[in-house]
């Protein structure tokens, strides 16, 4: 914009603007400015009509240039209709998805059978109060995998009728199949008598089971032969019923 030969300016410094032309002057600036770092062809609501001119989709206006439009979008009014607009899809949409997680790419192994296995049914001499100690034998166990172990309900397997009366013992370690043990359906001690072991030279897990008491009374016996009370059994039990998880 000139600003030449206005009242109280020097010859060839410019003169002094009115309101009305800075304002002018700086919507121009701004609007070349926006030009520059905006790119209309990602607004949604920009809109270029049949007749040449420009339409803002959200407020219904129209504008004769690109800088107008721009201009527009940093008011009041469609800054206004943008924030009722982002209102109203996050009230339809309360919920949003869950990030992704990043995909962790499975190892595969080819299954090579059953390990072998050891049950010893113990009680404790004081007390009597009943444990199993399970050693699984896992000779060609993958490199870098440890045994792992877990409890399952009744209710979640699939091979046998659900009863409340059992539950499941369940190892695994690559690259065998998965087995299970049917176990009687008792509260587990978890103190210093439940413990588990990973002997990496010989490849063998070892896990004890415990126990709670029940006056007295134990349905351990249903899974094992009842054993004399004063000492401390290490008999080998019959194989237990296996069950592929």
């Amino acid at each position: 914009m000139d600003f030449q030969n206005r009242a109280g300016g020097k010859t060839g410094g410019g003169g002094v603007a009115s309101a009305s032309d800075a304002g002018v002057d700086r919507r121009e600036r701004l609007r070349q400015l926006a030009l520059e770092t905006i790119d209309l062809q990602k607004d949604p609501y920009f809109m270029r009509n049949h007749v040449g001119t420009y339409e803002c989709k959200l407020c219904l206006t129209l504008h004769n240039n690109e800088g107008s439009y721009l201009a527009h979008t940093q008011g009041k009014k469609h800054q206004s209709n943008l924030a009722r607009r982002a209102a109203k899809e996050a009230e339809d949409q309360p919920y949003l998805p869950a990030a992704s997680q990043p995909k962790v790419e499975l190892r595969k192994f080819v299954k090579i059978g059953r390990p072998g296995y050891k049950v010893t049914r113990e009680r404790d001499s004081q007390t009597g109060q009943q444990a199993l100690l399970f050693q699984i034998d896992y000779p060609e166990i993958a490199e870098g995998i440890t045994p792992r172990h877990r409890f399952m309900s009744a209710y979640e397997q699939k091979i046998q009728p659900p009863d409340k009366k059992w539950q499941y013992l369940l190892f695994a370690a690559e690259p065998y199949e998965t087995i299970a043990f049917k176990i009687p359906s008792r509260e587990v001690d978890k103190s210093d008598k439940f413990w588990t072991l990973y002997n990496k030279d010989t490849k063998q897990f070892f896990l004890q089971v415990a126990f709670r008491m029940e006056g007295g009374h134990s349905s351990i016996d249903s899974f094992v032969p009842p054993a004399p009370p004063p000492a401390i059994l290490n008999a080998p039990l019959a194989p237990p019923m296996f069950v592929q998880y």
